[in-house]
């Protein structure tokens, strides 16, 4: 099987990660953007970082065979910091039209702030005149209500549910998200988010109409392989190879194909890796060293 994983920082994984992730069958993957880890303190930091997203990190994923895509973001951590968020928000529309950017995202609440609010709305409205999907975070604290919260926003600014992906959904959550028509995303995460075997048991109470299965995994004690882990669980436990697939490749596609950034087209069609090939004079290989062969 061939999977999409829809959610992956990559920037914070290794080289190992993407090599053990194009083995597993993961041929494409979206990047959002978010926080590092600690606050950033000037706007630079989030442009080089936006630049990275769109560039090095782009280039790096096809060099072992996935396909990269992205989101771009201001994040509602970083948004409590009014005049870093102010500056951040003039370089988003620049960023969010470059290639391979799928959607605004990952944006939404964290401690469900006045200025979160504010650079929520404001980053819907630009996802809007774009018309571009958007990605919410849902908030790790009090999570049901912030992510009714998210969807009473998002009603207010007369987004279409089908346009809009709901992420680190739950068991608390999972009803009303699909209920009231959005994509629903569930993060396989063990330990603060969502262990497969709950995966599992969601898939054979909802089936696998809007529901999709993403890993998150980024600087923590995370799992790039998730999304193929939970594919495999789920066949073991007799959902069926057509229902896994939806929700582990179909659905992320179907929902962010809606960019017009991204299309199965892109990695069935890939042309042959050659890690000779260099970004700003750098290449995977490091310290001018050459490949060998070219790989198929």
């Amino acid at each position: 099987m061939q999977f999409i994983d829809p959610h992956v920082h990559m920037v914070s994984r290794t080289t190992d990660d993407y090599e053990a992730m194009r083995a597993a069958g993961v041929v494409a993957l979206i990047e959002p953007a978010f926080w590092l880890g600690q606050p950033r303190t000037e706007v630079g930091t989030f442009k080089d970082y936006f630049s990275t997203l769109v560039g090095w990190e782009r280039f790096r994923s096809s060099q072992f065979g996935i396909r990269h895509y992205c989101t771009m973001g201001l994040n509602s951590k970083e948004a409590n910091n009014e005049p870093l968020a102010e500056a951040v928000m003039e370089l988003l529309p620049l960023f969010a039209t470059k290639e391979g950017v799928v959607a605004i995202g990952e944006i939404g609440y964290d401690d469900q702030t006045a200025a979160e609010d504010k650079y929520f709305r404001q980053q819907i409205e630009l996802a809007k005149e774009l018309d571009l999907p958007i990605l919410i975070h849902t908030p790790h604290r009090d999570k049901k209500n912030g992510t009714y919260r998210s969807m009473d926003v998002l009603e207010e600014h007369g987004c279409d549910p089908t346009k809009v992906v709901i992420d680190h959904c739950n068991e608390e959550t999972a009803k009303e998200v699909l209920d009231r028509g959005y994509w629903t995303a569930f993060t396989i995460y063990p330990g603060t988010k969502m262990g497969n075997e709950r995966m599992v048991d969601l898939m054979k109470h909802y089936g696998p109409e809007r529901i999709i299965v993403d890993s998150s995994a980024d600087w923590g004690i995370s799992d790039p392989l998730s999304v193929p882990k939970t594919a495999a669980l789920m066949l073991q436990r007799g959902i069926s190879e057509a229902d896994v697939k939806k929700v582990t490749y179909g659905n992320a596609l179907a929902a962010y194909g809606q960019s017009g950034q991204m299309k199965e087209s892109d990695w069935i069609d890939a042309p042959d890796i050659d890690r000779n090939e260099v970004f700003n004079g750098n290449s995977v290989l490091r310290n001018g060293r050459k490949a060998d062969k070219i790989i198929h």
